[in-house]
């Protein structure tokens, strides 16, 4: 469940392990580039935390991040990932 903490839309996913995580981000990193917007996001292991927010609207969430959530929770899907609570 994407949350939102200091105006960024937040969300981590815990995969199987290292090599499924780092699959999954790159596939994150192609749907990223097609829609020209491109999230903060750190990899831990089998772990990938994200904050989207836009920086050409101040730093604010704006439909783009749901757009681009929406797109991350379908991927994560396809690679088994599990939301961190």
């Amino acid at each position: 469940m994407w949350t939102e903490q200091d105006n960024a839309f937040c969300n981590t996913f815990r995969f199987k392990d290292f090599k499924v995580a780092f699959s999954f981000m790159s596939d994150v990193a192609e749907e990223a580039e097609f829609q020209n917007h491109h999230p903060w996001w750190s990899n831990e292991y089998n772990t990938v935390s994200f904050r989207l927010r836009t920086h050409d609207a101040g730093n604010t969430i704006t439909d783009k991040d749901r757009k681009l959530a929406a797109a991350v929770d379908t991927l994560a899907a396809e690679y088994g990932g599990e939301e961190v609570i």
